[in-house]
């Protein structure tokens, strides 16, 4: 039998006094496109941000790759996994390429500098992101949508196996939405990546992924297939409002919409 590539043993965490998660325990399976949906303070984005190591504090367990977390060296777990948190208005004064190079960090020493292989995957990133024609661009000059794109082109080079992102499409027009969809799909698809993806849209996560866990007041109250999340029911014991579901012409599954007439 497979080991999962995530598995989560009764996390539980509290921040600033207040308890966030509780009891959560899942599994995620290599190549697998999982997303974690839920209401506004479920503990969504506190959960991949434990699974990226941002929290440390929780108790419970992870373990990556058959290995507990507290395991790993920072530059070992770094070449496993990485993280692109949400989407954010600030930039930074680096030109595109010199911030993808960053996402190399952890395959370089103190006293290493890049070689042909990690401008290789520099390069692959940027061009798997869309992002060649800003590639001498300044981070600051960019929009929000392809900014984001230099997030996760960063995060693709550095080459890691799992890839966590926390709402990695909100705030975002249309278009960029479609296209951090498209770049993700086929980094699981046919790359082999493990995505872990917090969502707020409900059709962006049953249209992505293999498997969908939701959360509620900190626990998991449903895990199971894109199909099953798109009920009226499930989605209303998870949000707390009733939502219709209306067949797609382009879609296997329903187009759902929250509290609207169809």
């Amino acid at each position: 039998m497979i080991s999962p590539i995530i598995q989560i043993e009764n996390l539980s965490i509290s921040l600033s006094g207040n308890e966030i998660l509780r009891d959560i325990s899942l599994a995620v399976n290599a190549g697998e496109y999982v997303s974690v949906i839920g209401p506004n303070g479920a503990g969504k984005t506190t959960l991949v941000k434990c699974m990226a190591g941002i929290y440390r504090n929780w108790q419970g367990s992870i373990c990556v790759a058959g290995k507990l977390f507290d395991d790993y060296a920072t530059k070992d777990l770094a070449k496993l996994q990485s993280y692109v948190p949400q989407a954010e208005g600030r930039g930074n004064p680096l030109m595109v390429r010199e911030f993808v190079a960053m996402g190399r960090y952890p395959h370089l020493s103190a006293f290493t500098t890049l070689k042909p292989n990690d401008y290789a995957a520099i390069d692959d990133a940027i061009a798997r992101a869309g992002l060649e024609p800003f590639r001498h661009r300044r981070m600051n000059t960019l929009s929000g949508g392809e900014r984001q794109m230099a997030f996760i082109a960063a995060a693709l080079a550095q080459g890691s196996k799992i890839l966590l992102l926390d709402e990695p499409s909100t705030f975002l027009d249309y278009r960029h939405q479609a296209e951090v969809s498209a770049i993700l799909k086929s980094a699981c698809r046919e790359h082999g990546i493990t995505v872990v993806a917090v969502h707020h849209d409900i059709n962006t996560a049953t249209a992505c992924s293999d498997r969908i866990h939701a959360l509620k007041e900190g626990r998991i109250v449903f895990s199971g297939a894109p199909a099953e999340t798109a009920h009226g029911e499930t989605l209303k014991q998870i949000y707390g409002t009733e939502f219709r579901c209306a067949p797609s012409p382009a879609r296997l599954i329903p187009f759902v919409i929250a509290g609207g007439a169809l």
